[in-house]
């Protein structure tokens, strides 16, 4: 059996991809920042909570972890007319959105070394690419700090059989994107999708499962978009 760590697997994209990898007959650690449905809680605005965390998920995982999966996020606005908001937020969003996922993969690469390999997952964005709203600097540059860390950790691994991918999802039908969509009015956001649709939560956690268990040792270092031709390169 392979035991996955999940950040953010309490709903949207987590909820699914947690639904997909156990359906697949893996062992899935949860985490969520509330706890509940079987998650372990973790806050991950808290200093060093990524720390604690792998203790208990490797504690729930016999000692072993596989697979580490880093989907955890927020999408927070910041005004750059108020500067004491602009760096709060900024600081928040680097914490959750890219610190943690940073602090996982130090614990990952670690643990995998002294046992055989293992494979990291980091969830990204498509604003890792092409940039964000201007309200979202922070999010865009913590997505690409997240594919660049992902290619890194590739980079540096891969002969000890520690694979990285990196997931880059546009919008998808989460809690984050319906209110982004609502507020920036959806037609016109749906109109740069050549595919005509956001992604379902459930393509997204398709890609996380393929990668977690089936995708080639040789793919280390990509990045999937799942974005319906609105961003290509």
């Amino acid at each position: 059996m392979v035991n996955i760590l999940l950040t953010g697997a309490s709903r949207g994209i987590g909820a699914a991809a947690r639904r997909a990898l156990a359906a697949a007959g893996h062992h899935v650690i949860g985490q969520s920042t509330a706890g509940g449905s079987g998650c372990i809680t973790a806050d991950f605005a808290v200093p060093r909570a990524a720390d604690a965390l792998w203790q208990q998920a490797l504690a729930a995982g016999g000692g072993r972890i596989d697979v580490l999966v880093n989907n955890a996020g927020v999408f927070e606005a910041a005004d750059i007319d108020d500067a004491d908001a602009f760096a709060a937020t900024w600081a928040r969003s680097h914490a959750i959105n890219l610190q943690a996922a940073a602090d996982l993969c130090r614990h990952a690469v670690l643990h995998f070394q002294t046992n055989g390999g293992g494979r990291i997952i980091n969830v990204a964005s498509r604003a890792g690419h092409r940039g964000d709203s201007p309200a979202h600097w922070h999010y865009a540059a913590a997505k690409a700090g997240m594919i660049a860390m992902t290619k890194t950790i590739a980079r540096g691994y891969a002969l000890q059989n520690i694979l990285a991918f990196a997931v880059a999802p546009g919008f998808t039908m989460t809690g984050m994107a319906e209110e982004y969509l609502s507020s920036r009015g959806g037609e016109k956001l749906l109109a740069d999708i050549p595919l005509g649709k956001v992604a379902d939560v459930e393509e997204v956690a398709e890609a996380i499962r393929w990668l977690a268990s089936d995708a080639p040792p040789s793919l280390t270092g990509s990045t999937l978009d799942i974005n319906g031709a609105s961003y290509v390169r």
